[in-house]
């Protein structure tokens, strides 16, 4: 009796919980392998069961062309019954599952672009998720252009295509899904439905990158058109060179997007002058680039933009049409996110950016004095303090010397300020680079991170910095040396490198001016913002009785100093933070091996002879370049030489079936072995060779989030742990070859050439009836 009534209760625990336990654990990004049991549902004619109401949604797919029968569009929709939804195709990695529509290399159309749907999805933040969750209702159709390969009938062709997501309901009940369409022939659209697909004459593509972090982060828009041979496509509008009896190009953000223009679209290369009027326009590929902030104080997730523009030949003119732009923002300094596009009337392009604020049209006077304000709100920027830190030790430096010593040190500190904006006025006047975007360089962030993380273990006495004055490592009195005017302009280098990360208030007004400007203009702002940088050394070096205020040499520098080393360790976390996360263990790796050569120099005597210390250096320089160099080479990410796929079942029983052998590379992120066997044995020219002669279908099966799918794939293998490879041979499925632990590039070849390449459909139909159910 007591063992019932507990079993009746469990079961009514279990049933109030479901659904949120469903709703915490479902949405795991794996892919479309969480299956729940349904995915043996039967899918016919593009409907599945699973709804109360019987279906919860039907799919369908459809192509249209153009009159001349060259290009079209294809379209496939989603339609759901009340109280249902579907995600969005854009959905960020970390919230529900994505949907995905694909359409296999093998069939004669060309796509261009992206899936686009034909309504923007609901967003809503949920309690279980980090970023907002999209998703759509009723019914969606995603549509992309495309062109046909060859010469088509087009109503005798079927374009297979597959959507794979998920579908839920408002009770938080999902259902996995994998559709495989078929699209047929639909008819004829106006050639305005097609409009951008090969009308327009140019091709377009973009980007979006972070470059900036924090509580306001800012990003370049990058847009790319190549015209097609003998066209050319129309400049940037500009006042200063209205076209004549023609569109120029206009770029703008949607009016009632989460964004807001922050510097205007410029090009990299300066356009052609027409020999005939005053049109000025591009032949040669162009970008057109530009940066945009949040439109408020909440965190912009989406980039909606649209590009404008007219191709002409020197005799004709297609008509003005537009694309429509947009993508999920990158979350991460340096990352980035490619555009989608879908055709648009050029009148939007015109309304839109007749509704975006007029450029900045402030006197050159006020931009000055912006610039001179927020050069020195830089100096308390939290990125700057630790080196400000040891800008107040050379004060106290000073405090003993003469005044002419004062000036001396504080106009080198301010030289070397003012010669790093000069620099960063340089690459914005003539590469067009924006104000710290070189921290989106992965070279310069491990290059600022070693930097930063040597000086941290200087401050803290594991070694001394060769120039003089700079840093000691000695006690209150050997911290009271004078200080060296090499160290000074050092200093002030590192205090304007350590800055451009930062953006303080008035910086905008000032760097955002710099656009459209020639170089003499640029290079005078930047100007003033290093001298409002460095007003206050200037002032110091000016009046040194204001150090006074400063306390007198003592026991308390070496203290000091020691806190600035744990400040500059903190930036070291910082900076770490700004590089992408597969970096992160060879950046780690790195910065062990830096430790160690600082160490290794800091044991020489300081009364060594100058060989011994010659050697020290030089060795441990080589030792820290190969702990380096070795780190980004085996810990790091690696471009693949050959094609890999993700790892789902569906995915290798679907090759099986086609008559392919399959190697699956089961591998995860915290797993260096995986990333050693990948780099040395896998992913390597011979491998490839092989792979490619037998036509072998590689697939990765990444087990980071340890997810049951993986977890019962190397279960059926009788493993439990990776690195581990298996190899599906052909016509063989029961004949796995499975490779455990760390391989050899040889191990792989004989594996993959013992499987034998793969096979024809027919080969393998009757071995396939009895593959494993992995």
């Amino acid at each position: 009796m007591m063992r019932s009534a507990f079993t009746f209760w469990l079961l009514v625990v279990a049933l109030l919980l479901g659904p949120s336990v469903a709703r915490g654990f479902q949405f795991d990004d794996t892919g479309g392998d969480l299956d729940f049991g349904l995915s043996g549902l039967p899918n016919i004619g593009g409907q599945f069961g699973g709804g109360a109401g019987g279906q919860p949604a039907s799919f369908s797919a459809e192509f249209s062309t153009s009159g001349d029968g060259t290009r079209g569009v294809l379209s496939v929709t989603a339609k759901l019954q009340p109280g249902w939804h579907i995600y969005s195709v854009t959905q960020q990695k970390g919230g529900t599952m994505r949907t995905v529509i694909t359409v296999p290399p093998s069939v004669p159309i060309e796509i261009s672009g992206s899936f686009t749907p034909d309504k923007a999805p609901v967003k809503q933040n949920l309690e279980y998720y980090t970023v907002p969750i999209e998703e759509h209702s009723d019914s969606v159709t995603w549509t992309v252009p495309f062109r046909f390969k060859g010469q088509v009938v087009p109503a005798n062709v079927q374009i297979p295509v597959t959507l794979t997501g998920q579908v839920c309901d408002d009770g938080s009940s999902c259902i996995p899904i994998e559709e495989k369409l078929q699209a047929s022939y639909a008819g004829q659209l106006d050639d305005s439905a097609v409009a951008g697909v090969g009308d327009s004459h140019v091709s377009l593509e973009g980007s979006v990158t972070q470059i900036h972090a924090g509580g306001s982060p800012r990003y370049r828009v990058t847009l790319r058109a190549q015209p097609a041979e003998g066209y050319h496509v129309y400049a940037l509008d500009d006042p200063r060179h209205p076209a004549e009896f023609a569109e120029p190009t206009r770029i703008a953000l949607s009016p009632d997007g989460e964004l807001l223009v922050a510097t205007e679209p410029v090009a990299n290369i300066e356009p052609v002058n027409s020999p005939h009027d005053s049109n000025r326009y591009h032949e040669q590929p162009v970008e057109w680039s530009f940066e945009v902030v949040a439109r408020g104080t909440t965190k912009a997730t989406e980039l909606q933009g649209i590009i404008g523009y007219q191709t002409c030949t020197s005799h004709n003119c297609d008509q003005p049409t537009a694309q429509r732009f947009v993508a999920t923002l990158p979350d991460g300094m340096g990352s980035t996110a490619s555009l989608t596009f879908a055709p648009a009337e050029n009148s939007l392009a015109n309304d839109w950016a007749a509704a975006a604020p007029k450029a900045n049209s402030q006197p050159l006077l006020t931009v000055l004095g912006a610039g001179l304000i927020g050069g020195f709100i830089l100096n308390f920027m939290p990125c700057v303090l630790p080196v400000i830190g040891l800008k107040v030790l050379s004060f106290v430096q000073q405090s003993g010397s003469s005044r002419w010593r004062a000036i001396e040190l504080n106009v080198a500190y301010s030289i070397g300020l003012i010669a790093v904006f000069m620099i960063l006025a340089t690459m914005v006047a003539f590469f067009h680079m924006g104000w710290g975007e070189h921290f989106g360089d992965r070279r310069f962030q491990i290059g600022i991170l070693v930097l930063v993380f040597s000086m941290a273990l200087s401050f803290l006495g594991v070694w001394e910095i060769p120039i003089p004055g700079f840093v000691g490592t000695g006690r209150a009195s050997e911290l009271a040396a004078q200080e060296g005017v090499a160290g000074a302009f050092f200093k002030g280098a590192i205090t304007t490198v350590l800055a451009t990360p930062c953006s303080g208030p008035f910086l905008g007004t000032a760097l955002g001016y710099t656009l459209r400007q020639p170089p003499q203009i640029t290079y005078l702002i930047f100007f003033s913002v290093g001298l409002g940088m460095a007003s206050p050394y200037l002032l110091i070096g000016a009046f040194p009785g204001l150090i006074r205020f400063v306390p007198k040499p003592g026991a308390w520098m070496d203290t000091f100093k020691q806190l600035m080393g744990f400040l500059l360790l903190a930036t070291v976390v910082y900076l770490f933070s700004t590089i992408q996360a597969e970096y992160h263990v060879a950046a780690l790796a790195t910065v062990v091996g830096v430790w160690f050569a600082c160490w290794w120099v800091g044991r020489i005597s300081i009364v060594a002879p100058a060989s011994t210390k010659f050697a020290t250096w030089g060795g441990a320089a080589v030792l820290a370049t190969v702990i380096g160099v070795a780190s980004f080479q085996y810990l790091g990410p690696h471009e693949t030489l050959y094609e890999w796929n993700p790892y789902t079942p569906a995915a290798l029983r679907e090759a099986q079936e086609d008559g392919k052998t399959v190697m699956v590379d089961f591998t995860a992120s915290w797993c260096p072995n995986c990333h050693f066997n990948f780099a040395n044995a896998i992913n390597t020219e011979k491998v490839k060779e092989v792979v490619e002669s037998n036509d072998v279908v590689a697939l990765l099966a990444d087990w980071s989030d340890r997810g049951p799918v993986i977890r019962e794939a190397l279960n059926q293998l009788n493993s439990r742990s990776i690195p581990l490879m298996a190899i599906y041979p052909a016509g063989r499925p029961n004949e796995v070859i499975v490779l455990r632990d760390v391989l050899t590039e040889s191990t792989v070849v004989e594996a993959l050439q013992q499987a034998g390449p793969s096979k024809g459909d027919q080969e393998t139909l009757t071995a396939n009836a009895t593959l494993p159910n992995l």
